[in-house]
């Protein structure tokens, strides 16, 4: 969150927006309200309570070494065409839970 949060300039040039999302129960683990009052950050952040999003763009991992029941590592770039609602232009799928996807490969994305 923090890479993109400092190119936030950029992405928004670009005509994008950042929002992120964390397979994660809102009095879960990792309490992401408390995260957040101390990491604030400036685009939308959602919860998958459920994991159906994360289920959806398949990036949904049950059980690993370093998982339990929580999201792969994941970036996406999702573009609008016309009347067809959101396509998913970059993805990028973390091997494990340090796995980000290349900033550069990111920003290159959005730019076209």
């Amino acid at each position: 969150m923090t890479q993109l949060e400092s190119r936030k300039p950029e992405i928004e040039a670009a005509g994008a927006q950042l929002a992120f999302l964390a397979a994660e129960k809102r009095d879960g683990v990792w309490k992401p309200g408390k995260f957040l009052e101390n990491h604030p950050i400036s685009g939308v952040f959602l919860l998958d309570e459920d994991r159906a999003v994360t289920k959806a763009y398949g990036l949904y991992h049950a059980l690993g070494t370093d998982a339990l029941n929580i999201a792969h590592p994941a970036t996406l770039v999702i573009g609008r065409d016309n009347d067809r609602g959101g396509i998913v232009r970059y993805i990028y799928r973390g091997a494990n839970q340090y796995d980000r996807a290349p900033l550069d490969d990111v920003m290159g994305a959005l730019q076209k």
